[in-house]
């Protein structure tokens, strides 16, 4: 199954926002009519931000296993791996990871923002 993020599109997420493209607000109610001019609140495929970090974390996984895969098979001298090859695969798993994680603390520090907001 193979897994793929589509480009960021600033334009659509500055419409979605109720902006400008210079970052000034639209008038009350224009953003709306805005977002779903330029594709809705989803985006033309269905997609949304849950599936996107399904997405993020599954590719993140795969990337784990495949440097554990390349590390093993280089530890038991497989002449087809090279150690660049598993270097390669080790950083890109590791900065995958870093990612998340600062995803995550991203997400629950504005989680905790908004719980201690006064109502």
């Amino acid at each position: 199954m193979k897994l793929e993020l589509k480009p960021f599109d600033f334009n659509q997420a500055v419409a979605r926002a109720g902006l400008r493209p210079d970052g000034t607000p639209l008038a009350k109610g224009a953003g709306l009519g805005a977002a779903e001019a330029v594709g809705g609140a989803e985006g033309a495929d269905g997609g949304n931000f849950r599936s996107a970090m399904a997405d993020a974390l599954a590719n993140v996984s795969r990337d784990q296993g495949e440097a554990q895969r390349l590390q093993r098979e280089f530890s038991l001298d497989n002449p087809t791996v090279s150690l660049e090859q598993t270097m390669v695969a080790m950083q890109k798993s590791q900065i995958g990871f870093q990612a998340v994680v600062q995803v995550r603390n991203r997400l629950l520090s504005a989680y905790t923002d908004i719980m201690n907001m006064q109502v």
